[in-house]
């Protein structure tokens, strides 16, 4: 399955996420891309749109494996398996930490201003991207929530390759997903139009969202 575009998947997402009748759902686009995706999604659902702005906390010899995650609001999620057998000190896990928050408040002050996060809190927060590769930043977005007191923690996304929707299939209480390609490349391939998505369309979704 090719899609028009990331609004395009989001039409298609939104229908599917609907007819699985989340309780109580808020959606959050994962930026910069998954954003008009998971706008397409909220107005499916006529549901709050909101961003999460997540860091991975990756080891220091292998930035790819991810330690931790962060998000606004000085939430901190550890990896204990992994911090444990990558022998990394609090020390050392601290100092990625401040490392990467410095990206994060760059990150959640372009989009978000001085507009308080929607909580998550006792409902079912569904993170929404434009395609998963690894899966570790949805994984990362999913840990954050759960840690925030979501009910259920949910992933929608219109493309991602088997092995990895496999795995996010233990952190997430349920995926929906509408093409797993078995040839995967990468996210784009699957678009027609995957031009980049800007801060200020990030914005204006954001802003345009009928619930915001």
């Amino acid at each position: 399955m090719k899609f028009a575009d990331r609004r395009h998947a989001g039409i298609l997402l939104g229908a599917e996420v609907v007819a699985a009748a989340p309780a109580d759902p808020v959606v959050y686009g994962l930026p910069r891309g998954g954003v008009p995706v998971a706008y397409e999604v909220a107005a499916a659902l006529g549901c709050r749109l909101d961003v999460l702005v997540v860091r991975k906390v990756g080891v220091p010899f292998q930035p790819e494996l991810a330690m931790g995650a962060i998000a606004e609001g000085d939430v901190i999620v550890r990896n204990d398996e992994i911090i444990d057998l990558a022998r990394i000190s609090e020390t050392d896990f601290m100092a990625v930490v401040d490392s990467e928050r410095e990206q994060l408040e760059s990150r959640v002050q372009a989009y978000r201003s001085d507009e308080a996060p929607v909580s998550p809190e006792g409902r079912t927060a569904i993170v929404v991207d434009d395609g998963l590769a690894t899966g570790s930043t949805a994984k990362a977005a999913l840990a954050v929530l759960r840690e925030q007191g979501a009910a259920a923690v949910w992933l929608a996304v219109p493309v991602g390759p088997r092995d990895s929707i496999s795995d996010l299939g233990t952190v997430a209480d349920r995926i929906v997903v509408l093409s797993q390609p078995r040839n995967f490349g990468a996210v784009g391939v699957w678009f027609r139009d995957f031009t980049q998505t800007t801060d200020e369309e990030v914005r204006a979704l954001l802003s345009e969202s009928p619930l915001a």
